[in-house]
């Protein structure tokens, strides 16, 4: 009797063990109260947007909550300022410290849904070596695109087919999807934005 008492005891010890971990870490626990808090008025996670990635597969704004997002909108036959946009963003993760890579997500949103297809959006990130799961290429319908542009007071008009004008604007948003900071502009130094980022990797 008393040999099966000791096994109980052994075993509610090693099941306790076990669910202590996950909230030893931080993580487990930690991220199920921010998906529960309640969204503010001013998060991007309110659109109701649906989304396509690079890997052809259907995502959401949502998707994404607990991250660190960093959002430029571009389309991959600009052959003007896009370039620029995509090395300003490189240039940010690079220098983002590496115990915080794994906060961040880098979102590139088409402004040209019609053009770039999963298939395009793919090919343009192996181009430009964003093929790691920190890179998310995005398309969406022409409203959604149009919705979420003005979440991010960017601009942009067709001017002829495959052109468009369009601002030059580079996106940090909280965990929670409200927008933290912007900068505006191509080739800026990039320490103010990569500050930024630290600043919330802190706070989360």
């Amino acid at each position: 009797m008393r040999k099966n008492v000791i096994l109980i005891l052994l075993f509610t010890i090693s099941f306790s063990s076990c669910n202590n971990t996950k909230t030893a870490n931080g993580k487990g626990d930690v991220e199920q109260n921010q998906i529960e808090k309640p969204l503010s008025d001013l998060s991007f996670y309110n659109l109701p947007s649906k989304w396509t990635n690079q890997n052809n597969k259907e995502v959401e704004l949502i998707d994404y909550r607990g991250k660190i997002i960093v959002v430029v909108m571009i389309y991959t036959s600009c052959k003007a300022s896009c370039p620029r946009l995509v090395s300003d963003m490189r240039d940010i993760e690079s220098k983002v410290p590496k115990n915080l890579s794994k906060d961040v997500k880098y979102l590139l949103v088409s402004i040209d849904p019609d053009t770039d297809t999963p298939e395009r959006l793919k090919a343009f990130s192996i181009e430009n070596k964003m093929e790691e799961d920190q890179w998310v290429f995005l398309r969406g319908s022409s409203s959604d695109t149009r919705e979420f542009a003005a979440v991010l007071a960017v601009n942009y008009k067709e001017i002829s087919p495959l052109d468009f004008s369009h601002s030059n604007i580079i996106s940090v948003f909280n965990t929670d999807g409200e927008l933290y900071y912007q900068k505006e502009g191509l080739g800026i130094d990039s320490n103010e934005t990569i500050n930024k980022i630290v600043e919330l990797g802190t706070k989360s």
